[in-house]
């Protein structure tokens, strides 16, 4: 059943209501004739004009004619490809010398936003459509460059294009209804946002969007929210006076049509680097192609094709009595990764190399409202391990050091009913550890796995007590992005854009940021420069990556927990990196981390 506009769990966890095509005529047709409401006064001076719009082939698809008559107030007749004339409403916005209109098309799912430059009489238009997609409430879009059509004049040679200009910033947006969201564009076909006031800002989320450039100081922008409400946004974009006009069409929550156009003002929230060649500034978005989270026959040359990730799609959903035979059946901790149902498979070969420094040392981690665990060290990948003084168990394990006498290591812990893994990041220098949880069996998949943050100490010989020290959780990542280099041809980016965040971007050949998804994390320091970090790959293929990031070598050093079909595997995760940037958004998130 339809709940709050909004809502309160996660977009990705939400059960998005499955809309009938005769549902959407029915929303569609309430509005066809009135046009998208506005907060702000409309621009009503197209009123009287005729235009031809003439757009280009896209592929093997033929760019549409469109042919309009604006009449009194808010009403238009639109002549697709030379047919008959269709009134419909609409509504425009004016950003200088650009028009930004839109309307829908009575009888159909259909409609188009349009922006036509006065001074080139150059026109982008977006023919937006329902029911393209599996959820039939997720608009589709095809984006046609074009011109204005003058007779005896002939067609300008240039036309606005798709680029990577706007590659690597980030924008603050309050609209004229009061909605606040921030906005990332770290790659050319997708893009990241965080709302701040619909939603209460703890996550943020990735669409797959459209840059394009008008010139050197307007761009149009799209989002369309797959996988979640398939709301289509897109704005146009001035970007030197942080100014914006724009649509917003699709079902929220509440399966209410939302059906609008806004004005709004930014903020400046700084600039990423960018890791294509210089002067490079093609854009995207990538098309379809097979690959992790592409589901079904995909048609690169189809109308509006492009990439679009998919994970929930094509991960495997287990029960937990399948988690409970998959692990028994295989459990795999610090195995050689190779082929199919290998964890992290190839995000180690840049990893620190494994160290034997806990090898015949006995220790005991205290945690805060959590376990005592005991530990006696064999070698360099066994060791024995008890929790709240029980019976002493053997598990395989592997260390890595970080930094000086910080030491990172994992191991599952057998017999525990939700098949938890550890990895620990253990302060011998002063005595303190924080751990991060791993389990299975969590409430929406039992092989997606969960992380719950345990703060202690370490009491050995020669340790002095920390007291009442304590790792802290921290802001001072949050903001930041940085690459990271697991292998030849593997690399990817994080964004850290909320205190809960991480956003992972993976590069294409080009350099260019490609398709993008992101889940929960934690963000813990352990001294200057020296992070622990985990993400979950929520609604994606259920993995928890754990790392700890030095900044100052600027390498980390990391463990990944996962669970599938093939069972469980602890294996280790290792990259180079490079600091992309950071973002100025610590003012939105004060006492949050």
């Amino acid at each position: 059943m339809p709940g709050k506009a909004y809502p309160d769990v996660p977009l990705y966890r939400y059960d998005w209501g499955r809309l009938s095509e005769a549902a959407i005529g029915a929303s569609i047709g309430d509005v066809v004739m009135k046009g998208p409401q506005c907060a702000s006064p409309l621009d009503l001076s197209l009123a009287g004009r005729t235009m031809q719009i003439v757009t280009d082939a896209d592929g093997p698809n033929a760019g549409p004619t469109l042919s309009y008559r604006f009449l009194t107030g808010t009403r238009l007749i639109l002549s697709e490809n030379g047919g008959d004339g269709v009134n419909a409403g609409y509504s425009a916005l004016s950003l200088e010398h650009l028009t930004f209109f839109a309307h829908l098309i009575p009888g159909t799912l259909r409609g188009y936003a349009v922006v036509v430059d006065n001074r080139t009489g150059l026109v982008t238009a977006f023919e937006l459509w329902f029911a393209g997609q599996e959820a039939k409430r997720e608009v589709s879009r095809a984006v046609w460059q074009g011109y204005l059509f003058e007779k005896g004049r002939d067609a300008p040679p240039t036309r606005h294009r798709s680029t990577n200009r706007m590659e690597g910033k980030g924008l603050y947006w309050k609209t004229d209804a009061g909605d606040e969201t921030l906005e990332f564009y770290p790659s050319i076909s997708y893009s990241h946002w965080v709302e701040l006031t619909r939603l209460d800002g703890r996550q943020g989320y990735c669409a797959p969007s459209d840059y394009i450039q008008i010139d050197d100081r307007f761009y149009l922008y799209t989002r369309t929210e797959a996988e979640f409400s398939g709301i289509f946004s897109t704005t146009l974009i001035d970007l030197d006076r942080l100014r914006q006009v724009g649509l917003r069409l699709g079902f929220n929550a509440a399966d209410e049509l939302e059906y609008r156009l806004f004005t709004g003002a930014g903020e400046w929230l700084g600039q990423i680097a960018q890791f294509e060649k210089f002067g490079d500034v093609s854009g995207g978005p990538a098309k379809p192609r097979p690959g992790p989270g592409q589901t079904g026959q995909l048609d690169p040359n189809a109308k509006g094709a492009r990439g679009i990730y998919r994970p929930l799609g094509t991960m495997p959903k287990m029960t937990r009595a399948q988690v409970d035979a998959a692990v028994k059946q295989n459990t795999r901790v610090f195995a050689p990764r190779t082929g199919e149902g290998s964890g992290a498979a190839g995000m180690a070969t840049n990893g620190l190399p494994s160290v034997d420094w806990l090898a015949g040392k006995s220790f005991t981690l205290r945690y805060d409202g959590g376990p005592v665990m005991d530990y006696r060290v064999r070698s360099a990948d066994e060791l024995q391990w008890r929790k709240d003084g029980g019976a002493w168990v053997t598990a395989r394990y592997q260390a890595y050091e970080p930094s000086a006498g910080v030491i990172l290591f994992g191991h599952v812990l057998e017999g525990e009913p939700n098949h938890d893994g550890h990895s620990i990041c253990a302060d011998f220098v002063n005595g303190l550890v924080t751990t991060f949880n791993g389990f299975l069996n969590t409430p929406y998949f039992a092989n997606e796995a969960g992380a719950r943050t345990l703060f202690g100490t370490i009491e050995m010989e020669g340790i002095a007590s920390p007291g009442k020290r304590r790792h802290q959780r921290t802001d001072e990542l949050l903001g930041r992005a940085l690459t990271w280099n697991y292998a030849p041809g593997l690399t990817s980016m994080h964004l850290y854009s909320t205190p809960q965040t991480v956003s992972w971007i993976i590069f294409t050949d080009s350099g260019a940021g490609g398709l993008e998804w992101s889940g929960p994390g934690d963000f813990v320091k352990i001294r200057d420069d020296l992070y622990f970090a985990y993400w979950l790959e929520d609604a994606c293929n259920g993995t928890l990556g754990t790392i700890v990031i030095n900044m100052r070598t600027m390498h980390d050093s990391g463990i990944g927990y996962h669970c599938g079909e093939e069972g469980l595997s602890m294996s280790q995760i290792g990259a180079h990196s490079r600091h992309a940037g950071k973002f100025d958004i610590d003012r939105f998130f004060k006492n949050k981390a």
